[in-house]
C-alpha cells in the first residue's frame, strides 16, 4: 500500500504546502495512508486471517491503492491549527493584532475538508439477542 505522487501532490495544494518545508512527501504519505477505502472493485486493503487466535490482518494483494485524500487534507489542517492556537490578540503601538484569526480559518478549511470526507460504514450486532414469539418454546 503506498500513495501515488499524484495523491500527495493534491494533498499537498489542499493543505497549502507548495514545498516540502513543513511537510515533505513521507509525511503526507503518512496522512494519506491513514485512510484507506474500499477500491474500485469493492475490496478492502485488508483481509482477516481467521486460522490465528484472535484473527489478524493481512494485506489484500488485489486491493488498488485509494485513500480518502480530504480525510488526510482535514488532519493536516488540524496539526496546523494546533500550532498556532497559543497565538492570542493584543494591541501595541496603537495598532490591534488578531492572531486568532489564523487559528479560525485553520479550523474552518479542516471542516471544510472533513465535510468532504468518504463516509464510512460499521456493523452493529445486538447483544444480547432479543428473544421473539417465534425463538421461544412452543411445546407448552
Amino acid at each position: 500500500m503506498s500513495a501515488t505522487a499524484a495523491m500527495i501532490l493534491q494533498v499537498r495544494g489542499w493543505a497549502n504546502e507548495p514545498d516540502d518545508t513543513t511537510y515533505d512527501d513521507d509525511a503526507i504519505t503518512v496522512f494519506i495512508e491513514r485512510y484507506p477505502l474500499l477500491d474500485e472493485r469493492g475490496e478492502l486493503p485488508y483481509t482477516w486471517d481467521t486460522t490465528t487466535e484472535p484473527p489478524t490482518q493481512e494485506a489484500n494483494d488485489v486491493w488498488l491503492d485509494t485513500y480518502d485524500l480530504h480525510s488526510a487534507a482535514a488532519d493536516i489542517w488540524t496539526e496546523k491549527a494546533t500550532v498556532v492556537a497559543g497565538d492570542f490578540d493584543f494591541q501595541a503601538d496603537g495598532g490591534n493584532y488578531s492572531r486568532n484569526q489564523v487559528y479560525q480559518a485553520f479550523m474552518n478549511l479542516a471542516r471544510y475538508h472533513a465535510a468532504r470526507r468518504k463516509p464510512g460504514n460499521i456493523r452493529l450486532h445486538k447483544y444480547p439477542k432479543e428473544v421473539t414469539w417465534l425463538d421461544e418454546d412452543l411445546s407448552n
